[in-house]
């Protein structure tokens, strides 16, 4: 009875680790990176710095297609980065004030005034802690054209992750072999902690949209009480 019984214990252990082990990360493939890059690049925030680098150099070190990895990677990082441009452009000064902390807010400002292309570009290619996140926002607010906007960033982001791919290629199969007992042994609570935090982040970033939007609209109400009023 107590064989019958551990057999299956052990079977259902057995798959659950093989599963929880970072293969799981293989299953995301080229549109789950491209999924991270979108939200990487928006205003819901991953609390994982540098996700889109780190999810690509592990795919392409597991003998993924560098190109289309890499390529998936751009192509997410311009939708989301075009995303956040685009809320700054219809959110203005409101946006900012909502999405950026006001202790660099007006560094940021002055910044993307005066150097337009490079407050747009510098923050696209370098990793963290550089912020991408106030430097997108405000050029949308400040009116950096979208043509402007999406040359640089795209140049930007190509040269960063074509790098990255590179490095995935080159030192990639070592950095596994390095890591790959580490991460095993750390499956569960790796996933875990990835799951949680990719759950607050989205959390977050749906709050600060609709805070957004209830100022948008308080906004787009004073006017019509000042009318009001004056009747």
């Amino acid at each position: 009875m107590s064989i019958s019984v551990r057999q299956p214990a052990q079977f259902l252990a057995s798959s659950a680790h093989r599963w929880l082990t970072p293969t799981w990360i293989m299953h995301l493939g080229a549109l789950g990176l491209f999924s991270v890059a979108v939200i990487d690049s928006s205003v819901i925030p991953l609390t994982l710095p540098g996700s889109t680098d780190l999810l690509l150099l592990w795919l392409v070190a597991n003998a993924g297609n560098p190109w289309i990895l890499g390529a998936m990677a751009i192509a997410g990082s311009i939708v989301g980065g075009y995303s956040t441009w685009d809320i700054g452009r219809r959110g203005g000064e409101a946006a900012l004030r909502h999405y950026v902390p006001a202790r660099i807010l007006n560094g940021i400002v002055l910044w993307v005034r005066h150097h337009p292309a490079l407050a747009v570009f510098v923050p696209a290619l370098l990793p963290p802690p550089i912020p991408l996140l106030p430097f997108a926002l405000a050029s949308g607010a400040l009116g950096v054209s979208r043509p402007r906007f999406l040359v640089v960033y795209g140049a930007a982001r190509s040269l960063r992750y074509s790098l990255i791919a590179w490095l995935g290629v080159t030192y990639g199969p070592h950095i596994v072999r390095v890591w790959s007992g580490t991460l095993r042994r750390s499956s569960v609570p790796l996933l875990l902690v990835f799951a949680g935090l990719l759950v607050v982040g989205v959390c977050l970033g749906l709050r600060k949209i609709r805070g957004l939007r209830k100022a948008d609209a308080a906004v787009e109400r004073a006017p019509h009480a000042e009318v009001a009023l004056a009747e």
